[in-house]
């Protein structure tokens, strides 16, 4: 058993996909793009985020558009954050790990600390770690690789769990292991034909994690 969980934190540990797509159809309308639907949004989002906005826009985003538009998005997920709850079992999911935890997202730090404080969370984790730059939408591997070297941890310690590919790529990236999460922001399918264990609950994806060597 590895000892060390590294959790994810939006579309995994907080059920903010209703909120997510509705502020990427912000984000949409103001460059006058379409509305996507959230099973759409499932399929097609990836990271970097700029190449999910250009196949919606049908239309080349370079970094200052992608700038504009990712101010848009989080002003119009800000708005909406009250309305977000946690997974129905996260915290039952945290509890049931033996060994330490801690989180890493790829949402803005200075916004994301206070936020799992607001829910109760933060004593269950060694670490919270969210994205240290003005502009988001890129890759997770760097930023796991920098958390678990402020942890003092080796990639072959630790389990991720995160509901999508780029968790996975993350985690392979420094030598750990992932279980995806199907109940978050990508498309269920996806995840289960990815090669990698998925899990529908959290629980379920802590069980997972704990026969992983």
């Amino acid at each position: 058993m590895r000892r060390h969980l590294v959790w994810d934190w939006n579309g995994t540990l907080l059920d903010d996909l209703d909120l997510v797509v509705q502020a990427t159809n912000v984000a949409f309308a103001s460059a006058g793009g379409p509305a996507v639907t959230a099973a759409e949004h499932r399929v097609r989002f990836r990271r970097p985020i700029a190449d999910y906005y250009a196949e919606m826009l049908g239309r080349a985003v370079d970094a200052d558009a992608f700038g504009v538009l990712d101010r848009v998005f989080h002003d119009a997920y800000r708005a909406g954050l009250t309305t977000c709850a946690l997974a129905a079992d996260a915290t039952a999911a945290i509890e049931s790990w033996e060994g330490s935890q801690s989180l890493l997202s790829m949402w803005f730090h200075d916004e994301l600390v206070p936020t799992v404080h607001t829910y109760g969370l933060t004593p269950h984790f060694r670490r919270v770690d969210g994205l240290r730059a003005a502009v988001g939408g890129g890759r997770k591997a760097e930023w796991l690789e920098k958390h678990l070297a402020e942890l003092g941890l080796g990639g072959h310690e630790v389990v991720l769990i995160g509901d999508s590919i780029d968790d996975a790529d993350a985690a392979a990236s420094v030598g750990a292991r992932c279980v995806l999460y199907t109940g978050g922001l990508s498309d269920p399918d996806r995840l289960r034909g990815s090669g990698h264990p998925a899990a529908d609950t959290l629980t379920e994806a802590v069980t997972l994690a704990r026969t992983l060597t």
